[in-house]
C-alpha cells in the first residue's frame, strides 16, 4: 500500500482533493468525502496504470497547483490542508 499527499480545500458547496503525485482529484460534501473520492480514483488509476501500455503519470506541475490553490470563489476559504492518504 502507498501513500500519497493531497491538499484539501473548501470550493463553494463542496470539498477538493487534490493529489500532488498525480493530480487526481476527489470531490464531496465533505472533507471526508472528498478525501474517499480521491482514494477510489488513485485505487481506479493504479489498476489501469498497471495493467494497459501507454498510460502516464506524473508528479503535479507547481503552475497546477498554483492555480488549485489560487481559483477565486466568494463562498470559499482560504483554508487549506496537507494530508497524505493510503491508497
Amino acid at each position: 500500500m502507498n501513500f500519497y499527499t493531497f491538499i484539501i480545500r473548501k470550493s463553494a458547496h463542496y470539498w477538493v482533493s487534490l493529489c500532488l503525485e498525480n493530480g487526481l482529484v476527489g470531490q464531496g460534501e465533505t472533507p471526508e468525502q472528498a478525501i474517499d473520492k480521491l482514494k477510489e480514483a488513485i485505487e481506479s488509476f493504479s489498476e489501469v496504470y498497471n495493467s494497459e501500455k501507454n498510460v502516464y503519470s506524473r508528479p503535479l506541475h507547481i503552475d497546477e497547483l498554483h492555480e488549485f490553490l489560487t481559483i477565486e470563489d466568494s463562498e470559499s476559504s482560504e483554508i487549506y490542508e496537507i494530508r497524505k492518504v493510503y491508497a
